[in-house]
């Protein structure tokens, strides 16, 4: 039977086998890497995303025989440092993924390296754990003097020589400060008095905060309640929460990721049963309980109803303005804005609804709109590791360029550590942001709210 050249139907997710005690063989996995670098070296499509396919065709190149064969399978671990598991390569990319017969899955086999690399003694550091443990070092936020001690250190020279040498964190990479207050200590309640369903959209919202809001930026989760309560949709903050896992899924430690499932399903659960809608504003959490977890926990019935109740915030009001149930009286003009299209927002399948609201706003007031459509090559924890931030820096270098485009007044992505490495890049390549906002603070700012 003959297979056909490439694949024209939707990639098909299959799940996880994670549990499998052949999952961890190590001799298993370095033969299917090699059986799809081989398909890799023979396609190349995928060379302008990461850097894990720049380093396996260099390989492969500067190798003996110009082929897979005469690379040594130590150095198939080089390009797995270099996967950040955007899924870029899998939903838009690669024409042998699933259903085609050669079941390429480049994602899910660079995380079980990563997975038989994390149990492996000492192969990863303390420094890319401490990384990943979003929770622990979120916990000074909110703290009087702590604060304002830990992120004026963090701004001086000798102290990210420090972090570089403990951490591994590069000296020049952008970190983000920590919140004088927490955004779940300070989130007005809702005034709201009733639900109203949509033919779409269910009529009242559960905020699943995430790391990054409550201890680094809480003004985000802020501007998407004013949003939220001037539409009269009612909300509430979830009772209690964890970091999603997706930082521990990053470097593999699907344990870790099996514990924070625990503690957070349950509790969402119980809000999906009563028929909320839950709204995350950091587009890889919401990837994760949409896509990651419900791959890794196909059988788990709790797991699915929460990953079906889960909304991106502008894929819920573009759904509530399909509904007529939105509010459309914006009055304050935004100008030139430079939007950027995160990889984790892409691969939810979901349109690129925030566009589609800033398109929305602009029928109404002065918006000139230019949508950039790549990776920021931030990554999570990738962008600011010693490393790997000069590579996360050429990876965005394309989206620097065209982010600068026509001056923009305003730069903004979906992803806020996108936006703050894009305004590093900008600056370095002597095209400055004149400001840089999140895309929930320029809807609040279009309605014309404080």
């Amino acid at each position: 039977m003959s297979t056909r050249e490439g694949n024209l139907e939707a990639p098909t997710r299959h799940a996880l086998d994670w549990r499998n005690p052949a999952f961890y063989d190590e001799a298993q996995c370095l033969q299917e890497l090699e059986r799809i670098f081989d398909i890799c070296h023979g396609c190349r499509r995928c060379v302008s995303l990461c850097q894990s396919f720049p380093t396996l065709f260099d390989l492969v190149d500067e190798g003996p025989t110009g082929e897979l064969d005469g690379v040594d399978k130590r150095d198939f671990w080089k390009v797995v440092d270099q996967c950040y598991l955007c899924d870029l390569c899998y939903m838009t990319k690669c024409p042998y993924v699933p259903p085609h017969a050669w079941n390429l899955d480049f994602p899910h086999t660079m995380l079980r390296a990563k997975a038989i690399k994390f149990k492996k003694k000492g192969e990863v550091g303390a420094g890319e754990k401490f990384l990943a443990a979003t929770d622990v070092h979120g916990q000074f936020a909110g703290i009087p003097i702590v604060v304002q001690a830990v992120n004026a250190v963090n701004r001086t020279a000798p102290a990210r020589r420090a972090l570089d040498q403990a951490l591994g964190v590069h000296p020049e990479a952008w970190l983000p400060d920590l919140a004088n207050w927490r955004f779940r200590w300070g989130a007005a309640r809702s005034a709201a008095p009733v639900a109203t369903q949509g033919e779409r959209t269910p009529g009242k919202v559960a905020i699943f905060a995430t790391c990054y809001v409550n201890y680094h930026e809480p003004g985000i989760g802020h501007d998407l309640l004013k949003v939220l309560a001037h539409n009269d949709i009612p909300y509430v903050l979830v009772d209690k929460e964890v970091c999603c896992g997706m930082p521990k899924l990053e470097l593999g430690d699907l344990d870790a990721v099996a514990r924070h499932k625990e503690a957070n399903i349950p509790v969402l659960a119980r809000y999906a049963e009563q028929g909320y809608a839950i709204l995350s504003a950091i587009p890889s959490c919401t990837l994760m309980f949409k896509q990651e977890l419900p791959l890794m926990f196909p059988n788990e019935a709790a797991v699915q109803q929460v990953k079906d109740a889960m909304w991106d915030p502008f894929e819920y009001l573009i759904a509530r303005h399909k509904d007529g149930l939105l509010k459309t009286d914006f009055k304050q003009a935004l100008g030139r804005v430079s939007y950027h299209i995160p990889c984790h927002g892409r691969v939810q399948n979901i349109g690129r609804k925030t566009e589609e609201m800033l398109k929305l706003i602009g029928k109404s007031v002065s918006l000139q709109l230019n949508t950039v459509e790549r990776c920021s090559g931030h990554a999570g924890t990738y962008g600011v590791k010693t490393a790997y931030h000069p590579l996360a820096l050429k990876i965005g270098r394309p989206v620097f360029k065209a982010m600068a485009k026509d001056e923009p007044d305003l730069i903004a992505s979906d992803c806020a550590l996108a936006g703050h490495h894009i305004a590093q890049g900008m600056a370095q390549a002597g095209t400055p942001a004149k400001a840089l906002a999140h895309p929930l603070s320029l809807l609040r700012r279009a309605y014309g709210l404080d």
